[in-house]
């Protein structure tokens, strides 16, 4: 299912390629520490799998390259994902540097999280989008960056977007939008998504023919786990 809804370089828009590396190890995740550092760990027993791919859209026109990313993830309850995206907003919180990898930092996070019925979030069961600046011993910076992550029931879908020389808040956030909402849509029709379904149970929103299930095969796990 992650590799029917995962976007791919044209859900980005025009000019943006696959990144080299393209894909990430489906097996594993990226974990933020106590000490604001990521972290590649192995899933944990409660995620079904987990996908993350690169992009890059060229420099061209006087600007720099943009770095842009999708991931998405599928746990084995909506419970499950709520779960994820309560820490990522905790997270984000309490690290308001990040260290991605080595020479590459972001700095100035700040967050905002809505559940669905909040400061109209009427698509998702929770919404959290982070801002900030990113920089790079090789590409320089402080420039814009923005990450949009949300759950719909087991699935959690996230974009982030790191801008280049020349590159404004808004060059950022048009490619993520542009790819985050052809992604959800993908995933709506996948798991049977209902968000005008009359319950506060995110449960309830997903048909019980479309619900993910622990047997269900999806690339890069094994036995589901």
């Amino acid at each position: 299912m992650i590799q029917k809804v995962i976007p791919g370089p044209e859900q980005f828009g025009p000019g943006v390629v696959r990144a080299t590396p393209h894909e990430g190890d489906p097996a594993r995740w990226a974990v933020l520490g106590e000490d604001c550092v990521w972290q590649q760990q192995e899933l944990p027993k409660n995620v079904l799998a987990s996908l993350t791919r690169h992009f890059e859209l060229p420099a061209a026109g006087g600007k720099g390259a943009m770095r842009l990313s999708a991931t998405v993830t599928v746990h084995r309850t909506p419970m499950d994902a709520a779960w994820e995206e309560a820490r990522f907003l905790e997270e984000a919180l309490g690290c308001e540097e990040q260290l991605l990898r080595p020479g590459e930092r972001l700095t100035n996070l700040y967050s905002l999280g809505s559940v669905f019925g909040e400061s109209a979030n009427t698509d998702y069961d929770d919404r959290v989008t982070e801002n900030g600046r990113c920089r790079s011993d090789t590409r320089g910076g402080p420039y814009p960056y923005t990450w949009h992550q949300v759950t719909l029931g087991p699935v959690v879908v996230s974009v982030s977007g790191c801008g280049g020389r020349g590159h404004t808040a808004a060059d950022v956030l048009d490619p993520i939008v542009e790819a985050h909402t052809k992604a959800t849509t993908r995933v709506e029709g996948a798991i049977g998504w209902d968000a005008s379904a009359p319950s506060d149970s995110p449960e309830a929103k997903v048909s019980p023919e479309a619900k993910v299930s622990p047997s269900e095969s999806v690339p890069g796990t094994t036995g589901g786990a």
